[in-house]
């Protein structure tokens, strides 16, 4: 686990510099890559590998932007600005020059779950019920070779966030058993996640025949009273017309790196494609953990906690299919044990939906 984090920082660090694309082209609709918003859908559930336990569902939907300058005189003027000074993706360019700045908006519901979900009575030895509804406000920069975002994420905790609503509503439609244990769940408290995620295209292989293959390091961290952690990773993919963005997206703070980009090959626009495409991919993310609220109980209040594990590390790989605006991703991760006492690593599904336009 030391190894891979210890690697991954490495990788980001020794990464060439930003190397910026002419972006003078347009679309086939006469857009330009400043132009371009995307919507993407998330659903994450361990229902793909037959459990109903642990980390067990979430959902997620973002909204990114066109580049800032485009809502010049329909935004505040002070806004702007602001927005290309923050730390880390402090504006050093412009869409003519390949560096592009976008905002995410996002939705999202998390709901975690002991492995019993039949019992009423707290179970000590496990992870408690827990619910996190959120919404946050991302600023992404990016290059053909480097992406950097920085969220800020506000929700709640307990049953304020509906976890015992939402996962029953879904139980009682599909006629599975509801679950017994949701008066043992943390309590109402308010949350709060600053994020930075860096990414970058370190190398990037041609193997004729639009076939081709990348590397993609990232390196970030989180912190707030609802997870506290720094995070490292990568990803390979291999395959036919391989879109210029960033990688899979795992639903997890800062990570939204589905974000479109510009290509300097005019066939591959914002992650769009003249043609249908596919890859495969397979990558791994360690995080060093110093605060989680659904394994630590809540801040001010007592609660059901368990003892989390300091290090912990997802190992996942899948499938990417793209035709012209659309890409649909089915990931499948194996995450290792988040807590003393947890029976095994965790296995479950990510499919997303993202939609350029």
């Amino acid at each position: 686990m030391r190894l891979v984090l210890l690697a991954a920082i490495c990788l980001t660090i020794l990464a060439p510099s930003p190397v910026l694309a002419d972006t003078n082209a347009t679309t086939a609709d006469g857009k330009t890559p400043a132009q371009y918003r995307t919507f993407i859908a998330y659903f994450e559930n361990d229902l793909f590998a037959g459990t109903d336990q642990h980390y067990t569902n979430a959902v997620k939907f973002t909204w990114l932007t066109k580049d800032v300058n485009e809502y010049k005189g329909v935004l505040p003027d002070w806004m702007l600005p602001t927005a290309s000074s923050l730390p880390f993706v402090r504006d050093s360019g412009t869409p003519e020059q390949g560096v592009y700045h976008n905002v995410g908006i996002s939705i999202g519901q998390n709901i975690y779950t002991p492995e019993d979900i039949d019992a009423e009575d707290l179970i000590e030895d496990d992870r408690p019920y827990a619910g996190w509804l959120y919404g946050s406000l991302a600023l992404h920069r990016k290059t053909v070779k480097r992406l950097d975002t920085m969220e800020l994420t506000l929700g709640m905790v307990g049953p304020a966030s509906l976890g015992e609503q939402s996962q029953n509503t879904v139980h009682a439609y599909r006629d599975l058993a509801l679950a017994d244990g949701w008066a043992n769940q943390l309590h109402d408290e308010p949350g709060g996640m600053l994020s930075w995620q860096q990414n970058r295209r370190l190398r990037q292989w041609d193997l004729g025949g639009k076939y081709g293959a990348d590397l993609i390091p990232h390196l970030g961290a989180t912190a707030g009273n609802v997870m506290t952690f720094a995070n490292a990773g990568g990803e390979v993919r291999w395959g036919k017309r391989l879109p210029m963005d960033f990688g899979a997206s795992l639903i997890s703070p800062g990570n939204s790196v589905a974000a479109p980009v510009v290509t300097d090959d005019g066939e591959r626009l914002h992650g769009i494609l003249a043609d249908f495409g596919w890859h495969l991919f397979l990558g791994v993310d360690g995080r060093a953990v110093a605060r989680n609220v659904f394994l630590d109980g809540n801040t001010w209040r007592d609660s059901h906690s368990v003892t989390k594990e300091p290090l912990v590390a997802d190992v996942y790989g899948g499938f990417s299919i793209i035709y012209k605006r659309m890409r649909l991703t089915y990931t499948h991760c194996w995450r290792s044990r988040e807590f003393e006492g947890q029976d095994a690593p965790q296995v479950f599904g990510s499919l997303s939906l993202a939609v350029t336009f």
